[in-house]
């Protein structure tokens, strides 16, 4: 798909292809610090100074479909007082990189969620608050988001479906996770959930909390965590990737993430 330049779709604004409106929630994610120049498809966006979202809609060339990619100007890292970031904890990030590989190093900076933002869609299936830290806290809330997360939980959520399940969505059971939640958690402190770089994830097509019977024998447990599991390993993915069997917190579910290496549990 061959679209527009950048500028041209900035200086026009909203688009909309004659006679045929965009597909729902077509859109991706974009993060930038403020000032920085981007790739934004074929052409080139400088973030603003204000740390937000901007909304850049971008018009295909034979003008029969659209996109509108969801830029967000981060709040930089440098900007954390202690453990807190405009009074929301974040905790602190280890202060030396795992293997000191460049994926450990702390974030660029964090989107800020606020209640006029959390339901923007980032991708076609997927919005901003599934992505949360679950931590109590006022608005605004902060996050880090890894795009090639969602390009990967778009990938896998379409090879469900051309399985023929029924999912409109994964429930992201763990999204972001702070330092400071995923210490109170007891998880490792190296967690790709803490770079916002890793889901848990289940189907839930009948908002009950809990994984949907997948696998037909009447009951939600960690049979039908297999069932994903292997729909997904089927896919050939890299990356990290585990499944989980029910406890009396949570129902069966499978760990995702995007990491440099393949790793299976």
């Amino acid at each position: 798909m061959k679209f527009a330049s950048l500028a041209a779709a900035i200086s026009l604004g909203v688009f909309a292809a004659p006679n045929r409106p965009p597909a729902p929630h077509r859109a991706s994610l974009l993060t930038a610090l403020p000032g920085q120049m981007v790739p934004v498809e074929g052409s080139t966006w400088t973030a603003p100074a204000v740390p937000g979202l901007y909304s850049i809609h971008v018009l295909s060339q034979d003008q029969l479909d659209s996109i509108t990619v969801q830029a967000f100007v981060l709040v930089p890292f440098s900007q954390l007082h202690g453990e807190y970031l405009h009074g929301y904890r974040i905790g602190r990030y280890p202060a030396r990189p795992l293997h000191g590989l460049a994926i450990y190093h702390p974030p660029a900076g964090f989107i800020e969620v606020t209640r006029a933002n959390e339901n923007t869609w980032v991708s076609e299936h997927f919005q901003l608050k599934q992505f949360l830290c679950k931590q109590a806290s006022r608005y605004p809330k902060y996050l880090v988001l890894n795009e090639r997360l969602i390009e990967k939980l778009e990938y896998l959520l379409g090879r469900v479906q051309a399985a023929g399940y029924r999912a409109t969505t994964f429930t992201i059971m763990s999204g972001f996770r702070t330092p400071a939640y995923n210490r109170a958690l007891g998880n490792v402190l190296y967690s790709r959930h803490t770079w916002g770089a890793a889901a848990d994830i289940f189907i839930d097509e009948d908002h009950d909390g809990r994984m949907d019977d997948l696998n037909g024998d009447g009951r939600s447990d960690v049979r039908d965590a297999d069932v994903l599991y292997n729909l997904f390993e089927s896919a050939g993915v890299e990356g990290g990737m585990g499944k989980y069997r029910p406890t009396e917190g949570h129902g069966p579910f499978v760990h995702v993430d995007v990491r440099d290496h393949r790793a299976r549990w």
